[in-house]
């Protein structure tokens, strides 16, 4: 089993989505993803400004953000939205203990801002999801301290 397979499954049964649900996405999900991109966050989501667009599953990697659409009256699957992290920018999240929902908003790389809303469960859940984000798009390794090259001026000043 390759980590993909190994790490989607665990993450999509944290979040509490059902097995029909993951079975309809994965051929899609699967064209998506390398093999060997383990699986940060798996959740149904849906698009705030356009409440009647149908349901969404939203695939969190460390490399890829991949979202996509099943239609309600056909249930048609088809991918919505297919991007390296570092093709967004301005990536933001909201999170509303009140309601159980992270609202999650990125640029893509065309310049169209995407905007989805996870709904939790529990309110432990929407923290985890908050630290999740703050892990994958906050937390960047470190960069080697660079020290400063002595020039010709600063020998001369001192």
């Amino acid at each position: 089993m390759d980590v993909f397979s190994r790490t989607f499954l665990p993450a999509a049964a944290e979040a509490g989505v059902a097995i029909p649900t993951v079975s309809r996405h994965m051929p899609i999900l699967r064209r998506c993803v390398e093999s060997d991109d383990a699986t940060i966050l798996v959740s149904r989501c849906l698009r705030p400004e356009h409440a009647m667009s149908g349901d969404f599953l939203l695939l969190l990697t460390y490399r890829r953000l991949v979202v996509t659409q099943e239609t309600w009256v056909l249930r048609r699957m088809r991918l919505h939205l297919n991007a390296n992290l570092r093709h967004l920018s301005n990536v933001t999240w909201n999170i509303d203990l009140r309601r159980h929902t992270v609202d999650l908003a990125a640029t893509a790389v065309d310049g169209v801002r995407e905007r989805f809303r996870v709904r939790a469960a529990e309110p432990d859940h929407v923290w985890r999801v908050d630290s999740l984000l703050r892990h994958v798009f906050r937390e960047r390794p470190a960069q080697p301290a660079v020290r400063p090259v002595a020039t010709d001026a600063a020998v001369i000043a001192a």
